[in-house]
């Protein structure tokens, strides 16, 4: 079988992995990289686990294959903390207790940080918006959504 080859920016380090055409990017994230904080949950883009950054865009890497990210920066949830030391909005979910089995907890990380990144002060409709698609089963959502606003408001200072 024909295998391509692809360097790609892995959470800012340069990576290059060989992937066969149908691998999809979270299975190249996960078996070939061994970068395995990325969940699969549906594997259709419809709950958000998988999500990652693609050159400043979030997406589901189940719906991208390997082959397609060639030249592309990929920021994915074990790129979020600064070694030991937590992302403020890691630190705000254990704070709020936002997570409990902690299946869609990277993705959604990832994807609140996407948030905060674009708007610093979002409000609580912005954020429940932003978040709608990634799912979670176990929390309600309202936990998530206050340790997103108490890091967007930490982070300006406030």
């Amino acid at each position: 079988m024909t295998r391509y080859h692809v360097s790609a920016t892995v959470n800012g380090d340069e990576i290059d992995f060989l992937c066969e055409p149908e691998q999809t990017l979270l299975d190249v994230l996960r078996d070939e990289l061994h970068l395995t904080g990325t969940k699969e949950g549906c594997a259709s883009g419809d709950c958000g686990a998988c999500s990652v950054m693609l050159d400043g865009r979030l997406v589901c890497s189940c719906l991208v294959t390997g082959a397609e990210v060639g030249d592309c920066a990929i920021e994915t949830i074990e790129g979020m903390a600064d070694g030991e030391r937590l992302h403020p909005l890691q630190q705000k979910f254990l704070d709020h207790a936002a997570l409990q089995c902690g299946y869609c907890t990277p993705g959604l990380l990832v994807a609140a940080k996407a948030l905060l990144e674009r708007n610093p002060d979002p409000t609580e409709t912005e954020t429940r918006y932003w978040l709608a698609g990634n799912l979670c089963r176990c929390t309600g959502y309202d936990k998530i959504v206050r340790a997103v606003l108490d890091t967007a408001a930490e982070m300006r200072g406030e």
